[in-house]
């Protein structure tokens, strides 16, 4: 495998697919085996749709001359990836964490994009696939390159800093989430630390909330520069934060108002300011990018159906995100409001514990009504007034025909696979 051959042919080409159905002309074609297909067998299909070379591993499929024949295509792209960032040369900078990554990463972009020609991941392509993926979107009119990094094992991250090889890094938090892959959360911050071991290693700078106390004791053998809240030792120092729902934070002779909820946004927030301070983004122009930023793909989305405000917070969830989006709707002013929470993923043999605890820390809340959807959940069930358990969203919905709700504030939280946003369907 020449990767430079093959690299020389990808800048001939406007962008790369790993997917047939997202073709355009000029594109390449990388045929990646999955669990229940052979991309190979699309090869053909991609130069018909106008892509003009493709990347095969089986060649049963070679066509012509456009056809490019490795001994597996992943890890061509990966290869091809890491040339392509050492080609470049652009600064890089690279975020993980248990929460907030995307919304974090979101928000860095529509900062920095206020001063450079900066590319991001794109939604969350952050895995051994997508990093290699966002690496090649990038190209030489790219002043600054922002890479996601998630994983639900050890050494991933480690692998994936050696493809992006970052300049800068930053962890969001370091929570109880995949906790099955990481063997707990001991094996969770080892795991995420392993961005800190490269930043080390490498000289390069890391981002560190003042907050996390975590950070703070990374950041004492790391190059850093540091943000908090009334932190007068930090780089840049946040005087106020407050969310009723939505975050507002001050800095300076600065007041920014999101449009994302709960405290727990503070952070991604107060990161992405920190981020356009270090690459000297204008105070103005970094709160216009703040305030500008609007969530989506249900991600701590405000939406209103007929009398009710929804909280819609449904494309993840685990137990630290979990706890905090409970915490936060909990303090806030609203005569009716109701929690819609679903199971929590990927918890292993820490499952019904975690289930438990958010039930048990739900106990004592007499003023707002719980319903909790899935398997998990429902093994925790107890007898309580204002708790409503089901073990499928079918059941739930069910309940949803035969209730009206209306004049509520709504929480809805939950793991992806849960799909409660479904729920907005039953709301009038």
């Amino acid at each position: 495998m020449d990767i430079n051959y093959i690299h020389s042919l990808f800048l001939k080409c406007k962008s790369v697919s790993i997917d047939t159905r997202k073709i355009v002309p000029d594109s390449l074609f990388v045929a990646i085996k999955g669990d229940r297909f052979d991309a190979n067998t699309f090869a053909i299909e991609a130069l018909e749709k106008g892509a003009s070379y493709v990347i095969i591993d089986n060649k049963e499929y070679f066509i012509d001359q456009r056809t490019i024949l490795v001994e597996d295509s992943l890890i061509a792209l990966q290869e091809l990836a890491k040339f392509h960032r050492a080609y470049l040369k652009l600064p890089i900078i690279a975020l993980t964490g248990s929460n907030g990554k995307t919304t974090t990463k979101e928000l860095i972009h529509v900062v920095l994009s206020k001063k450079y020609k900066t590319k991001a991941t794109i939604g969350n392509l952050n895995n051994h696939i997508g990093v290699p993926l966002t690496l090649l979107s990038f190209d030489s009119e790219t002043e600054i390159g922002i890479v996601e990094m998630g994983a639900n094992h050890k050494k991933e991250i480690e692998f994936l800093c050696e493809l992006a090889k970052p300049d800068y890094g930053y962890i969001t938090n370091f929570g109880k989430a995949h906790l099955e892959g990481f063997g707990g959360v001991e094996g969770v911050i080892e795991a995420k630390s392993e961005m800190y071991h490269y930043l080390l290693e490498n000289d390069k700078l890391a981002f560190i909330n003042l907050e996390d106390p975590i950070q703070v004791e990374k950041a004492k053998i790391l190059k850093a520069y540091t943000f908090g809240i009334n932190k007068e030792s930090a780089n840049v120092n946040i005087t106020a934060v407050k969310a009723n729902p939505f975050v507002e934070i001050k800095y300076a002779d600065h007041t920014v108002v999101s449009h994302l909820i709960g405290l727990y946004n503070a952070n991604n927030i107060n990161a992405a300011l920190a981020i356009g301070k270090y690459f000297s983004v204008d105070d103005t122009a970094i709160k216009e990018a703040l305030e500008s930023y609007i969530p989506e793909n249900n991600r701590s989305q405000l939406v209103t159906k007929g009398t009710n405000q929804i909280i819609l917070d449904a494309y993840n969830a685990n137990p630290s995100s979990m706890s905090v989006a409970i915490t936060n709707f909990i303090q806030l002013d609203h005569p009716n409001k109701i929690m819609i929470l679903g199971d929590m993923f990927e918890l292993g043999q820490e499952t019904q514990l975690e289930h438990k605890a958010i039930v048990t820390m739900l106990s004592n809340e007499e003023n707002v009504t719980c319903y909790f959807i899935g398997k998990a959940f429902y093994d925790t069930r107890v007898d309580k007034d204002n708790f409503y358990f089901y073990d499928a969203f079918e059941a739930f919905a069910s309940h949803l025909k035969a209730t009206k709700i209306e004049n509520s504030m709504l929480l809805i939280k939950g793991s992806r696979g849960m799909a409660l946003e479904r729920t907005l369907d039953f709301l009038y």
